[in-house]
């Protein structure tokens, strides 16, 4: 048997390809808005526009910034094999993009008094990393 066999029948996880190139701009110190541009499917740029919007009291612009990276997460999460559901653990460096921008969209929705949006996305981050939701709590 396989040490990673799962016996209880809930997928894999979900690990997303590295992408450096966006990270190490943020990094670097890079304005978010010019990574999300030469990187437009990077969920990590557009998680940190949504936190930029959302601490500067601008929240409907982080709502669409939070959008933005939730989806363009997704596609990647498909193109990984994820089918829905399991986890996607915050461990792995390169899901914390897309775990990013699932709570900076909840935050928002919340704000905006969006409650069913709000609790689905909470739910989602604690199905698909407690971790994450943990670590993201206090953002």
């Amino acid at each position: 048997m396989s040490v990673h066999q799962n016996l209880l029948g809930e997928p894999d996880p979900t690990l997303l390809p590295d992408e450096p190139g966006p990270r190490e701009a943020l990094a670097a110190g890079t304005d978010p808005a010019e990574v999300a541009a030469s990187h437009p499917t990077s969920s990590l740029a557009w998680a940190r526009l949504a936190d930029d919007a959302f601490a500067a009291g601008r929240v409907v612009e982080s709502y669409a910034y939070a959008r933005t990276g939730y989806h363009r997460g997704l596609d990647a999460l498909r193109r990984s094999g994820w089918r829905g559901h399991g986890p996607v653990p915050w461990e792995h460096e390169p899901n914390q993009g897309f775990l990013r921008a699932l709570h900076a969209l909840g935050r928002a929705a919340a704000a905006i008094d969006e409650k069913d949006e709000a609790e689905r996305c909470a739910t989602f981050l604690r199905d698909s990393s407690p971790t994450a939701a943990r670590e993201l709590a206090g953002a």
